[in-house]
């Protein structure tokens, strides 16, 4: 009996405090986030987003020169093709006592009183000609201890048939003493001219000895280790290949004995309208003139009647027509010397990139020879056949009347 009197005094407690409680209040702050759940299993891809902007350029991110073999890894084909051209072969290291080995040509002794194992680099050798570096980084210019001989004899030439010329050696500053190499800027990849060399006939240092892809493509260690993330350096605009095939300021063609000096390309068509072109419109920058000539295939990408076929439709000489002359007989004659030239043949070994003819102009150059003038004169377009003292010389009066008009068919009346 009590313990229902008590159960029933506690109910009656119970319902006298719920009525007295006042309206429930508002909610209190959110207590702290408990620990993460387990991962849930991964749901569908969904669908792909927009494309995202260029990758970086490597060249401007700090990355750094890894050589043309990493290159190689993938873009084999490429690295095949250029290796045949001129470009690589700027400056070789001779190792192990033995010569550098060249696509096409073949360089057989040093010069006279060295052996290989005194030879440090060898200075092109690709087509036209070597010249060679001792152990110290100076030019030879002398047999060894010594400086003075004029005559001694340090460039090879290679053979130029052409020219009627066998393959021997030259003089190139001979005597000089302690002549320095300092022509790494075009000779080499990742040159810097600031840097000391440990060697006192050089100056500055390089990543690279001639001009590899990183010369042109930028450093490339960014885009070997992200290929999508940083792309490599791709400039078409002329001044790129002008930094190295100019001589001086663009404004005025250099010469030297009769001849344009070598490596002016930039120089020669910022004189004409074709200075309007890129460089890549006629040429392949992964192939070489040489290169392209020796398989026989075309050496430019582009025929100049593609866009002067009205001049290459009519000639005013029908048996230069018969003989099926290419246009760069007359509009890109060798007024270049690199090792070879006979100026009294109009001939040297390089073809020019000026290209414009002045039937007017008999001579190339100005008054003291140091500069050629802008057109191409007949004595280059038209004596390197029509030799003086042949059968088939012509008087200046015969070639300008000849040049006048050389492709306008005449008017129909």
């Amino acid at each position: 009996m009590k313990k229902w009197i008590v159960v029933v005094s506690l109910l009656i407690f119970v319902a006298l405090l719920s009525a007295c409680a006042g309206p429930q209040g508002p909610q209190g702050p959110a207590g702290p986030a408990g620990p993460a759940g387990p991962e849930g299993p991964q749901g569908p891809p969904g669908p792909a987003g927009p494309p995202g902007p260029p990758g970086k350029d490597a060249a401007a991110n700090g990355a750094t020169y890894i050589g043309d073999a990493v290159c190689s890894g993938c873009h084999k084909d490429i690295y095949d093709t250029y290796m045949k051209s001129g470009h690589p072969w700027k400056l070789n290291k001779v190792v192990d006592g033995q010569p550098p080995q060249y696509p096409f040509t073949k360089i057989s002794q040093p010069p006279q009183g060295y052996t290989w194992n005194d030879i440090l680099y060898v200075i092109g050798g690709y087509n036209w000609k070597a010249r060679f570096v001792n152990k110290e980084g100076y030019i030879i210019t002398d047999e060894p201890g010594k400086s003075g001989n004029a005559e001694y004899l340090n460039q090879w030439n290679f053979a130029n048939q052409l020219l009627g010329k066998s393959a021997g050696w030259v003089t190139y500053k001979s005597g000089v003493e302690k002549l320095p190499y300092d022509c790494g800027s075009c000779h080499t990849t990742g040159y810097d001219p600031n840097a000391v060399n440990e060697l006192p006939g050089i100056v500055g240092t390089w990543a690279q000895e001639g001009i590899r892809c990183e010369e042109c493509h930028g450093p490339g260690s960014l885009h070997a280790s992200n290929p999508r993330g940083f792309a490599m350096r791709v400039n078409r605009d002329p001044e790129e290949c002008g930094k190295c095939h100019r001589r001086d300021a663009v404004e005025a063609v250099d010469a030297k004995g009769g001849f344009i000096e070598h490596h002016e390309q930039y120089e020669e068509l910022y004189q004409g309208k074709h200075v309007t072109l890129t460089c890549v419109t006629c040429h392949d920058p992964h192939k070489g003139v040489v290169q392209l000539r020796q398989v026989g295939e075309p050496t430019t990408r582009t025929q100049c009647q593609n866009c002067h076929f009205k001049q290459a439709q009519y000639q005013k000489n029908a048996k230069h027509m018969a003989m099926n002359l290419a246009c760069v007989e007359c509009h890109m004659p060798r007024i270049i010397k690199s090792a070879w030239g006979d100026a009294a043949k109009f001939q040297g070994d390089i073809r020019t990139h000026l290209m414009a003819i002045d039937p007017t102009q008999i001579g190339q150059f100005s008054e003291d020879g140091s500069v050629a003038l802008s057109q191409i004169g007949l004595d280059y377009a038209c004596r390197h056949c029509h030799l003086p003292d042949t059968s088939v010389a012509r008087s200046d009066e015969v070639l300008m009347d000849a040049a006048a008009n050389y492709h306008s068919p005449p008017s129909v009346p």
